[in-house]
């Protein structure tokens, strides 16, 4: 394996079956240790450490952090009692003969060595730092696993993929424009001046045509693009598992999904049960508040609009109450109430309602004294709460208020160490709605008709068998073949059954409020190819960057992407984006004017 030019042996293949072999080694020095004369180093490469002994100072003297070397020298075992436990090469060492400096290295801007591994990572530089000198960050012994861990899930990916006679395609960057929800990054054609090319959201319409043209399983680990607003974890830039197969209905796919999903977290270490557990999406909201609900531990929301429906509060008389019980919640000082206030706040809601019951059982809170006697003798039972604990309430718009609950049991959850990064609760989130309201003023999509309707997922997807007939007369209630793969709170993936039928296609389109002359402009090319032979399809795609930072277990996107962007959509080691010369400006075209032309 370390064959090469530079080495006979990678670090961690010295082993005890090399003592007294000379083998030659080369890496960074990642630590320097002096005793009397004898200096020891501590040699990095990608597969770990071996100690290097040198006797010789005048070769030891010149060795600094970082710098690269070539090591030739004499494999021996360590002395008695000098044998380290927690290294692959603890029992052994390289007596160095020829030490060779192939590239030095200027004083760090922050350490990347391994002996800091087990310190705090609060003894990192701020990201921006670490972001801008990348390559160094990516050094650390942390950030190689990660990235190591992301290239073995991606060969997971492919086995299983592959087990199944799935075909790898890549498809183009540079695409049309086409609406999929959210805008798209241009780019300028200069050899036709006025036009533009866009970077794909996804490789949704194309992964429909290939299976139009008879491929039939298709998948490719796709680079995808969303000029979206600036978010703290989300990126400009991103990698979806992409996966379309034909003559196959929803539990095809996810029966094929659930094969490729085991198969990835095995190359993390970890196994999931087959088959994974499904909800539906309205249940999903009533009982967890969010379609993309963590279920490692429970903590239901309990609904109240008929307990309180005489209730002579006025914040209930609302559409909708709920509460969630937060346990031993009673005990908390006044202070921390009041930052809950302000952390609902924060998310848009005027406040959150609370009582606490305590050990005595009497009920305290602002909410208390607006109830009537009988609301209050029954609450402890209706939300299944104990003496010593709270209960927050969210009362008015029934999808709104489920949210605010939805977030708030997670808070709960975190402030009482229940959400274990180890701990993998996956679920599918089935029986979805084809459509939302286009105004939903907690979505910032861009509507892609002009209805007051959009795409629960994009204006592909198939609707339900039952909804088939009369989803365009009742589009609020109609409900959609798709579904959702989740994971301890974050949706990894998704997917649907997609119409391949031009007369159901037309009709949700229809709905969304896109003219037959906007869809021939926008994706005529999908439906010119519809009238060719479409097979009944469908697939899914799983977000590359949320499973590996799922599976490493680490608190960002950015830490499982070998050169991300910052929160900002910056590229704070280039320099992306950056202004361009009017010489560039002029070339790519983008001020062209078709006016000047007919004058």
């Amino acid at each position: 394996m370390g064959q090469s030019a530079y080495r006979t042996h990678y670090a961690t293949e010295v082993t005890e079956a090399e003592i007294g072999k000379d083998v030659t080694v080369s890496g960074w020095v990642d630590r320097r240790r002096d005793h009397g004369g004898v200096a020891f180093i501590d040699l990095r490469d990608q597969t770990g450490l071996v100690q290097i002994v040198i006797y010789d100072e005048e070769i030891a003297r010149p060795l600094r952090s970082e710098f690269v070397v070539e090591i030739k020298g004499e494999v021996r075992a360590r002395p008695d009692g000098n044998e380290n436990t927690h290294l692959a090469t603890g029992k052994i060492e390289i007596v160095a003969r020829d030490v060779t400096i192939l590239a030095k290295s200027e004083a760090l801007p922050f350490q990347v060595s391994t002996a800091l591994e087990n310190e705090s990572e609060n003894k990192l530089p701020g990201e921006d730092t670490r972001l801008k000198y990348r390559y160094l960050d990516l050094r650390r012994p942390a950030m190689q696993r990660t990235i190591r861990m992301r290239a073995k899930m991606s060969k997971a990916a492919r086995e299983a993929l592959d087990e199944m006679n799935f075909c790898e395609i890549e498809t183009p960057t540079l695409i049309k424009s086409t609406p999929e929800g959210a805008r798209d990054f241009l780019v300028p054609a200069r050899l036709i001046p006025g036009s533009w090319y866009a970077l794909p959201q996804s490789p949704q319409l194309l992964k429909q045509l290939l299976m139009v043209s008879g491929f039939e399983k298709y998948y490719q680990l796709a680079r995808c693009y969303r000029d979206e607003d600036f978010r703290a974890d989300r990126q400009p830039e991103f990698t979806q598992l992409d996966i379309e197969m034909s003559f196959v209905d929803q539990e095809d796919v996810m029966a094929m999904a659930e094969k490729v999903i085991a198969n990835i977290w095995k190359s993390a270490g970890f196994e999931v049960k087959l088959p994974i557990p499904r909800i539906s999406w309205t249940d999903a909201m009533n009982k967890y508040g969010s379609d993309k609900p963590d279920l490692r531990f429970g903590n239901q929301i309990v609904e109240l609009t008929d307990y309180f429906k005489n209730t002579p509060f006025r914040v209930f008389q609302n559409p909708y109450v709920g509460a969630v019980v937060y346990k031993g919640g009673a005990s908390l000082p006044r202070r921390q109430f009041d930052a809950w206030q302000e952390w609902a706040k924060q998310r848009g809601a005027k406040g959150l309602a609370y009582v606490q019951f305590e050990e005595d059982g009497n009920l305290k809170g602002p909410v208390a004294k607006n109830l009537s006697d009988a609301e209050r003798n029954g609450l402890k039972e209706a939300v299944h709460a104990e003496n010593g604990d709270a209960v927050f309430f969210a009362a008015g718009r029934r999808e709104t208020s489920q949210l605010l609950l939805g977030a708030v049991r997670v808070e709960i959850a975190r402030r009482q160490g229940l959400l274990k990064p180890d701990e993998f609760a996956l679920t599918w989130v089935v029986d979805f709605p084809l459509f939302k309201q286009a105004d939903d003023p907690d979505d910032d999509d861009v509507a892609v008709g002009h209805s007051k309707w959009t795409s629960m997922h994009h204006p592909f997807t198939m609707p339900s068998a039952d909804w088939i007939d009369n989803f365009d007369q009742d589009p609020e209630h109609a409900m959609s073949d798709s579904y959702d793969i989740v994971c301890n709170g974050e949706e990894i993936g998704g997917g649907s059954v997609r119409i391949h039928r031009d007369d159901i296609q037309n009709r949700v389109l229809k709905v969304l409020g896109i003219t037959p002359e906007e869809a021939q402009e926008k994706f005529g090319f999908l439906l010119d190819a519809f009238k060719f032979g479409a097979p009944p399809h469908a697939g899914i795609a799983l977000g590359w960057d949320r499973t590996a930072q799922l599976l490493a277990g680490v608190g960002s996107i950015r830490d499982v992407i070998a050169f991300p962007k910052l929160g900002s959509g910056q590229d704070a080691l280039t320099g992306a984006p950056a202004p361009i010369t009017d010489a560039q400006r002029a070339e790519t075209g983008v001020d062209y004017d078709p006016d000047e032309d007919e004058d």
